[in-house]
Protein backbone atom coordinates (compact mmCIF):
# COMPACT_ATOMS: atom_id res chain seq x y z
CA UNK A 1 0.00 0.00 0.00
CA UNK A 2 1.19 3.52 -0.82
CA UNK A 3 0.56 5.84 2.10
CA UNK A 4 -0.29 9.41 1.08
CA UNK A 5 1.74 12.36 2.22
CA UNK A 6 0.61 15.95 2.21
CA UNK A 7 3.47 17.46 0.27
CA UNK A 8 4.80 16.77 -3.20
CA UNK A 9 8.53 16.54 -3.83
CA UNK A 10 8.16 17.29 -7.56
CA UNK A 11 6.04 20.03 -9.12
CA UNK A 12 5.08 20.60 -12.74
CA UNK A 13 5.14 24.09 -14.27
CA UNK A 14 4.11 25.24 -17.75
CA UNK A 15 6.14 28.08 -19.28
CA UNK A 16 3.57 30.32 -20.98
CA UNK A 17 3.68 30.96 -24.71
CA UNK A 18 0.79 33.42 -24.96
CA UNK A 19 -0.03 34.67 -21.48
CA UNK A 20 -2.67 37.38 -21.38
CA UNK A 21 -5.97 38.61 -20.01
CA UNK A 22 -8.82 36.11 -20.49
CA UNK A 23 -12.23 37.86 -20.57
CA UNK A 24 -14.02 34.51 -20.10
CA UNK A 25 -12.45 33.87 -16.71
CA UNK A 26 -12.86 37.53 -15.71
CA UNK A 27 -16.63 36.94 -15.58
CA UNK A 28 -16.28 35.46 -12.10
CA UNK A 29 -12.66 36.06 -11.10
CA UNK A 30 -12.59 39.35 -9.23
CA UNK A 31 -8.81 39.10 -8.86
CA UNK A 32 -8.27 39.86 -12.55
CA UNK A 33 -7.91 43.38 -13.88
CA UNK A 34 -6.90 44.86 -17.21
CA UNK A 35 -5.03 48.06 -18.02
CA UNK A 36 -5.87 49.08 -21.59
CA UNK A 37 -2.72 51.21 -21.75
CA UNK A 38 -0.47 48.17 -21.39
CA UNK A 39 0.50 46.45 -24.61
CA UNK A 40 -0.29 42.73 -24.94
CA UNK A 41 3.30 42.05 -25.95
CA UNK A 42 4.56 43.70 -22.76
CA UNK A 43 2.16 41.64 -20.63
CA UNK A 44 3.37 38.46 -22.29
CA UNK A 45 7.05 39.39 -21.95
CA UNK A 46 6.68 40.38 -18.28
CA UNK A 47 4.82 37.16 -17.47
CA UNK A 48 7.55 35.03 -19.03
CA UNK A 49 10.16 36.99 -17.08
CA UNK A 50 8.24 36.37 -13.83
CA UNK A 51 7.86 32.68 -14.66
CA UNK A 52 11.57 32.24 -15.36
CA UNK A 53 12.48 34.04 -12.14
CA UNK A 54 10.13 31.76 -10.21
CA UNK A 55 11.83 28.72 -11.73
CA UNK A 56 15.23 30.14 -10.76
CA UNK A 57 14.19 30.92 -7.19
CA UNK A 58 12.58 27.54 -6.62
CA UNK A 59 15.52 25.66 -8.12
CA UNK A 60 18.45 27.66 -6.77
CA UNK A 61 17.11 29.01 -3.49
CA UNK A 62 14.43 26.50 -2.55
CA UNK A 63 16.20 23.44 -4.01
CA UNK A 64 12.82 22.27 -5.31
CA UNK A 65 12.63 19.61 -8.01
CA UNK A 66 10.73 20.93 -11.02
CA UNK A 67 9.39 19.58 -14.29
CA UNK A 68 9.19 22.63 -16.55
CA UNK A 69 7.34 22.18 -19.84
CA UNK A 70 6.82 24.65 -22.66
CA UNK A 71 3.30 25.67 -23.60
CA UNK A 72 2.39 25.07 -27.24
CA UNK A 73 2.07 28.21 -29.36
CA UNK A 74 -1.12 27.09 -31.10
CA UNK A 75 -3.84 27.41 -30.08
CA UNK A 76 -3.12 30.48 -27.92
CA UNK A 77 -3.82 29.68 -24.26
CA UNK A 78 -3.64 32.78 -22.03
CA UNK A 79 -3.92 30.80 -18.76
CA UNK A 80 -1.64 27.84 -19.54
CA UNK A 81 0.66 28.99 -16.74
CA UNK A 82 -1.97 27.60 -14.29
CA UNK A 83 -1.85 23.79 -14.92
CA UNK A 84 -3.23 22.84 -11.50
CA UNK A 85 -6.75 23.65 -12.73
CA UNK A 86 -6.92 20.96 -15.41
CA UNK A 87 -4.60 18.30 -14.00
CA UNK A 88 -4.07 16.63 -10.63
CA UNK A 89 -2.06 13.53 -9.71
CA UNK A 90 -2.47 11.14 -6.81
CA UNK A 91 -0.49 8.57 -4.81
CA UNK A 92 -2.64 5.72 -6.10
CA UNK A 93 -1.21 6.29 -9.57
CA UNK A 94 -4.20 8.16 -10.95
CA UNK A 95 -4.18 11.31 -13.05
CA UNK A 96 -7.40 13.30 -12.94
CA UNK A 97 -8.43 15.82 -15.59
CA UNK A 98 -11.07 18.41 -14.81
CA UNK A 99 -14.07 20.30 -16.28
CA UNK A 100 -13.22 23.95 -16.88
CA UNK A 101 -15.54 26.97 -16.81
CA UNK A 102 -13.80 28.82 -19.66
CA UNK A 103 -14.00 27.13 -23.10
CA UNK A 104 -10.70 28.83 -23.94
CA UNK A 105 -9.06 27.13 -20.97
CA UNK A 106 -10.20 23.65 -22.04
CA UNK A 107 -7.54 23.81 -24.75
CA UNK A 108 -4.88 23.59 -22.00
CA UNK A 109 -5.57 19.86 -21.65
CA UNK A 110 -2.72 18.48 -23.73
CA UNK A 111 -2.13 14.81 -24.50
CA UNK A 112 1.61 15.37 -24.69
CA UNK A 113 1.66 16.43 -21.03
CA UNK A 114 -0.13 13.25 -20.01
CA UNK A 115 2.19 11.19 -22.24
CA UNK A 116 5.24 12.69 -20.57
CA UNK A 117 3.89 11.82 -17.14
CA UNK A 118 3.19 8.26 -18.28
CA UNK A 119 6.74 8.03 -19.61
CA UNK A 120 8.30 9.01 -16.29
CA UNK A 121 5.85 7.81 -13.63
CA UNK A 122 3.65 4.83 -12.84
CA UNK A 123 0.19 5.79 -14.09
CA UNK A 124 -2.54 3.30 -13.25
CA UNK A 125 -5.42 5.28 -14.75
CA UNK A 126 -6.36 8.62 -16.26
CA UNK A 127 -9.73 9.56 -14.82
CA UNK A 128 -11.62 12.29 -16.64
CA UNK A 129 -14.36 14.51 -15.22
CA UNK A 130 -14.54 16.56 -18.43
CA UNK A 131 -17.96 15.19 -19.39
CA UNK A 132 -19.54 17.51 -16.81
CA UNK A 133 -18.78 20.47 -19.07
CA UNK A 134 -21.75 19.47 -21.23
CA UNK A 135 -24.01 20.22 -18.24
CA UNK A 136 -22.16 23.41 -17.26
CA UNK A 137 -20.87 21.79 -14.08
CA UNK A 138 -17.25 22.51 -13.26
CA UNK A 139 -14.51 21.57 -10.80
CA UNK A 140 -11.16 23.16 -11.55
CA UNK A 141 -8.61 20.85 -9.97
CA UNK A 142 -6.73 22.15 -6.97
CA UNK A 143 -8.15 25.59 -7.63
CA UNK A 144 -11.55 24.25 -6.56
CA UNK A 145 -10.17 21.56 -4.23
CA UNK A 146 -7.84 22.16 -1.31
CA UNK A 147 -6.84 18.65 -0.32
CA UNK A 148 -5.76 17.29 3.03
CA UNK A 149 -4.28 14.21 1.41
CA UNK A 150 -3.21 12.45 4.61
CA UNK A 151 -6.66 12.69 6.20
CA UNK A 152 -8.49 12.39 2.85
CA UNK A 153 -10.50 15.59 3.27
CA UNK A 154 -11.39 17.80 0.31
CA UNK A 155 -12.19 21.40 1.24
CA UNK A 156 -14.15 23.34 -1.37
CA UNK A 157 -15.96 26.68 -1.51
CA UNK A 158 -18.89 26.48 -3.90
CA UNK A 159 -18.99 28.80 -6.91
CA UNK A 160 -19.57 28.77 -10.66
CA UNK A 161 -16.22 26.98 -10.89
CA UNK A 162 -16.98 24.40 -8.15
CA UNK A 163 -20.18 22.39 -8.53
CA UNK A 164 -21.46 20.10 -5.74
CA UNK A 165 -22.29 17.24 -8.14
CA UNK A 166 -18.72 17.02 -9.42
CA UNK A 167 -17.44 17.37 -5.85
CA UNK A 168 -19.58 14.43 -4.76
CA UNK A 169 -18.35 12.33 -7.69
CA UNK A 170 -14.74 13.11 -6.79
CA UNK A 171 -15.38 12.11 -3.18
CA UNK A 172 -16.91 8.78 -4.23
CA UNK A 173 -14.27 7.87 -6.79
CA UNK A 174 -11.26 8.95 -4.75
CA UNK A 175 -12.56 8.09 -1.25
CA UNK A 176 -12.42 11.63 0.12
CA UNK A 177 -14.70 13.30 2.64
CA UNK A 178 -15.95 16.55 1.12
CA UNK A 179 -16.25 19.67 3.28
CA UNK A 180 -18.11 22.22 1.16
CA UNK A 181 -18.81 25.77 2.25
CA UNK A 182 -19.69 29.23 0.96
CA UNK A 183 -16.98 31.90 0.76
CA UNK A 184 -17.61 35.49 -0.34
CA UNK A 185 -15.56 38.60 -0.86
CA UNK A 186 -16.13 41.98 0.78
CA UNK A 187 -18.89 42.70 -1.76
CA UNK A 188 -20.60 39.42 -0.76
CA UNK A 189 -19.87 37.84 -4.15
CA UNK A 190 -18.80 34.16 -4.25
CA UNK A 191 -15.04 33.68 -4.41
CA UNK A 192 -14.15 31.79 -7.56
CA UNK A 193 -11.58 29.32 -6.18
CA UNK A 194 -10.97 27.68 -2.82
CA UNK A 195 -7.20 27.99 -3.12
CA UNK A 196 -7.32 31.76 -2.69
CA UNK A 197 -9.40 31.34 0.48
CA UNK A 198 -7.17 28.74 2.13
CA UNK A 199 -4.15 26.46 1.90
CA UNK A 200 -3.49 23.26 3.86
CA UNK A 201 0.03 22.30 4.83
CA UNK A 202 1.47 19.39 6.76
CA UNK A 203 0.82 21.01 10.15
CA UNK A 204 -0.95 24.27 9.34
CA UNK A 205 -3.80 25.88 7.46
CA UNK A 206 -3.95 29.50 6.37
CA UNK A 207 -7.52 30.68 5.81
CA UNK A 208 -9.64 33.82 5.59
CA UNK A 209 -12.31 33.01 8.17
CA UNK A 210 -14.13 36.31 7.68
CA UNK A 211 -14.85 35.28 4.09
CA UNK A 212 -17.10 32.47 5.41
CA UNK A 213 -20.41 34.09 6.45
CA UNK A 214 -22.17 30.98 7.76
CA UNK A 215 -21.12 30.45 11.38
CA UNK A 216 -21.97 26.74 11.34
CA UNK A 217 -19.78 26.20 8.26
CA UNK A 218 -16.98 28.17 9.88
CA UNK A 219 -17.26 26.12 13.06
CA UNK A 220 -17.24 22.87 11.07
CA UNK A 221 -14.03 23.92 9.35
CA UNK A 222 -12.37 24.79 12.65
CA UNK A 223 -13.42 21.43 14.09
CA UNK A 224 -11.77 19.66 11.17
CA UNK A 225 -8.59 21.68 11.62
CA UNK A 226 -8.50 20.85 15.31
CA UNK A 227 -9.16 17.15 14.69
CA UNK A 228 -6.36 17.01 12.12
CA UNK A 229 -3.98 19.03 14.35
CA UNK A 230 -3.47 22.00 12.06
CA UNK A 231 -2.23 25.35 13.34
CA UNK A 232 -4.71 27.93 12.04
CA UNK A 233 -3.27 31.13 10.55
CA UNK A 234 -6.18 33.50 10.01
CA UNK A 235 -5.93 36.18 7.34
CA UNK A 236 -8.00 39.23 6.44
CA UNK A 237 -9.96 40.12 3.31
CA UNK A 238 -7.14 42.46 2.31
CA UNK A 239 -4.57 39.68 2.67
CA UNK A 240 -6.79 37.28 0.72
CA UNK A 241 -6.99 39.83 -2.08
CA UNK A 242 -3.17 40.01 -2.05
CA UNK A 243 -2.98 36.22 -2.59
CA UNK A 244 -1.62 35.49 0.89
CA UNK A 245 -3.66 32.27 0.91
CA UNK A 246 -2.61 31.14 -2.57
CA UNK A 247 0.49 29.37 -1.30
CA UNK A 248 1.89 25.86 -1.43
CA UNK A 249 4.08 23.87 0.95
CA UNK A 250 6.31 21.31 -0.80
CA UNK A 251 9.29 19.12 0.04
CA UNK A 252 12.63 20.02 -1.54
CA UNK A 253 15.41 17.68 -2.65
CA UNK A 254 16.63 17.45 0.96
CA UNK A 255 13.13 16.54 2.18
CA UNK A 256 12.88 19.92 3.92
CA UNK A 257 9.68 21.93 3.88
CA UNK A 258 9.47 24.92 1.54
CA UNK A 259 6.56 27.36 1.41
CA UNK A 260 6.01 29.16 -1.90
CA UNK A 261 4.23 32.52 -1.80
CA UNK A 262 4.08 35.58 -4.01
CA UNK A 263 5.69 38.88 -3.11
CA UNK A 264 2.32 40.62 -2.73
CA UNK A 265 1.00 37.84 -0.51
CA UNK A 266 4.08 37.79 1.69
CA UNK A 267 4.27 41.55 2.16
CA UNK A 268 0.59 41.67 3.15
CA UNK A 269 1.24 39.41 6.16
CA UNK A 270 1.94 40.70 9.64
CA UNK A 271 5.22 39.85 11.41
CA UNK A 272 3.37 37.30 13.59
CA UNK A 273 1.81 35.62 10.54
CA UNK A 274 5.19 35.45 8.81
CA UNK A 275 6.67 33.95 11.96
CA UNK A 276 3.89 31.36 12.09
CA UNK A 277 4.44 30.37 8.45
CA UNK A 278 8.20 30.18 8.93
CA UNK A 279 7.67 27.50 11.59
CA UNK A 280 6.47 25.24 8.79
CA UNK A 281 9.21 25.70 6.22
CA UNK A 282 11.60 27.99 4.42
CA UNK A 283 9.59 30.75 2.75
CA UNK A 284 10.39 31.43 -0.91
CA UNK A 285 8.97 34.78 -2.06
CA UNK A 286 8.17 35.13 -5.77
CA UNK A 287 7.51 38.43 -7.66
CA UNK A 288 4.35 37.78 -9.71
CA UNK A 289 2.68 41.15 -10.22
CA UNK A 290 1.88 40.68 -13.93
CA UNK A 291 0.60 37.13 -13.60
CA UNK A 292 -1.53 38.03 -10.58
CA UNK A 293 -2.96 41.17 -12.16
CA UNK A 294 -3.90 39.84 -15.58
CA UNK A 295 -4.29 36.14 -14.81
CA UNK A 296 -6.05 36.42 -11.46
CA UNK A 297 -3.96 33.61 -9.98
CA UNK A 298 -0.75 33.39 -8.03
CA UNK A 299 2.05 31.07 -6.93
CA UNK A 300 -0.03 28.06 -5.91
CA UNK A 301 -2.00 28.14 -9.18
CA UNK A 302 1.24 27.81 -11.16
CA UNK A 303 2.21 24.52 -9.52
CA UNK A 304 0.75 21.10 -10.35
CA UNK A 305 1.96 18.67 -7.72
CA UNK A 306 3.30 15.28 -8.87
CA UNK A 307 2.38 12.50 -6.45
CA UNK A 308 2.68 9.63 -8.94
CA UNK A 309 5.11 6.82 -8.06
CA UNK A 310 8.27 7.33 -10.16
CA UNK A 311 9.48 4.75 -12.65
CA UNK A 312 13.02 3.50 -12.20
CA UNK A 313 14.05 5.44 -15.32
CA UNK A 314 12.60 8.71 -14.03
CA UNK A 315 15.30 11.24 -15.07
CA UNK A 316 14.81 13.45 -12.03
CA UNK A 317 15.77 10.65 -9.62
CA UNK A 318 19.27 9.20 -9.06
CA UNK A 319 19.71 5.59 -10.16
Amino acid sequence: MVYPRQNASIVLMIRPANFGFNPETAQNNAFQSFNKETQEADIKENAIREFDEMVRLLSEVGNVELMVLEDSEIPPKPDAVFPNNWLTTHHCGKILTWPMFSPLRRQERRKEVLDLLKKNFEVAEVLSFEQYEADNKFLEGTGSLVLDRVNRIAYACLSERTHPDVLAEFGRKMDYSVVAFQAVDEKHKPIYHTNVVMSVGDRFVIICLEAIPDMSEKEKLLQHFEATRKEVIDMSFEQLQSFAGNILQVLNKNSAYVIIISESGFHSLSPLQKEALARHGEIIVIPLNTIETYGGGSARCMLAEIFLPPLAKHPHKPS
